[in-house]
């Protein structure tokens, strides 16, 4: 793990994603919910393989803007960026874009680094 290191996420915009399916809204377009949980995804798969054996990460902050809407069908770029590592916080700016390049949404996220058993022994 770097900083300035860069995951691209490719995803098409599905009806699962949709407001009116996950309850946020009463449309069929692309839903904050579901955005977050891409830009937690993009951030996740950029780590996954650096992390020792037996190690997980879990979001602990996340700021987000949803500044266009977007259709089902959509294709969709979610860019996660390393901004730092500061023991074991990882922190990252995120930027969702459509195929004209406009801005869909952005975020500044933390994940934070654990021992899967330690973590889930806790609960």
């Amino acid at each position: 793990m770097e900083v300035g290191q860069i995951f691209n996420l490719p995803i098409v915009v599905a009806e699962k994603d949709s407001a009116k399916v996950l309850g946020s809204g009463g449309l069929d377009v692309f839903g904050t919910p579901a955005l977050v949980a891409y830009m937690e995804c993009a951030a996740l798969k950029m780590v996954q393989n650096d992390l020792p054996d037996g190690s997980d990460t879990v979001g602990i902050a996340i700021d987000v803007k949803h500044v266009k809407a977007s259709p089902i069908g959509a294709k969709i770029n979610v860019s996660a960026k390393i901004t730092a590592v500061e023991g074991r916080k990882i922190s990252f700016d995120i930027v969702a874009t459509d195929e004209a390049g406009d801005v869909v949404g952005s975020a500044v996220h933390d994940r934070f680094v654990v021992d899967k058993a330690r973590f889930m022994s806790k609960l």
